[in-house]
């Protein structure tokens, strides 16, 4: 079962890519199962005022074998708080981010030692994500980086390339074509891959 860890300030379309790509794999794959958890369950509000729901609280949350870590400009106040932390910090289930969710799973003393990559292009005035983990941690400028199974990958819509990433890992190469072509995205998917840097 996957896990989405959300939070006040998720970026809606990190929402859109995990919720997304999960929703159209389980037409193929049934037995494939997920949950939105945050601090409580109940309403979050996303960036630029977007409410979702998640299913489950810290506490009352079922085992996941993958848990997704979701990124937005919320990250800072995330990674801040003690409890959204732990949550992967305490985590057994394989661990991936998407965009800036990479800081908070570096919030929780995950990602020591490891080579990872996160949102990198940004606003002028504001600072590169990827640049403030550089300061502590070997990172990439690339569109996923799997290490020893812990997945990171890079800012924005690349979050979708990283589901489709996860989805082949749990349920193989066949299943995320499949929904890729079902999502007209396989283009993409393929133009994105073959882009220097990816992985």
């Amino acid at each position: 079962m996957y896990g989405i860890l959300l939070y006040d300030g998720v970026e809606p379309i990190d929402v859109g890519a995990t919720f997304g790509v999960l929703s159209l794999a389980r037409r193929i794959a049934p037995d494939l199962t997920f949950a939105g958890v945050a601090r409580q369950p109940g309403k979050i509000v996303c960036a630029s005022g977007l409410k979702v729901v998640a299913d489950h609280g810290f506490d009352d949350a079922p085992s996941f074998t993958d848990l997704i870590v979701t990124g937005g400009p919320g990250w800072v106040d995330a990674a801040s708080d003690p409890a959204t932390r732990a949550c992967p910090g305490a985590s057994s289930a394989r661990l991936s981010s998407i965009c800036t969710g990479a800081m908070i799973l570096e919030a929780s003393g995950r990602l020591e030692g490891r080579r990872v990559t996160t949102k990198h292009e940004v606003y002028a005035g504001e600072e590169s994500p990827l640049h403030m983990l550089a300061d502590r941690m070997q990172t990439e400028h690339a569109a996923i980086v799997d290490d020893v199974g812990i997945v990171t990958s890079g800012g924005v819509t690349l979050g979708i390339d990283a589901m489709f990433y996860l989805l082949a890992r749990s349920h193989g190469q066949a299943v995320a074509a499949e929904v890729a072509r079902v999502m007209e995205y396989s283009r993409a998917l393929a133009a994105n891959r073959d882009a220097p840097g990816y992985f």
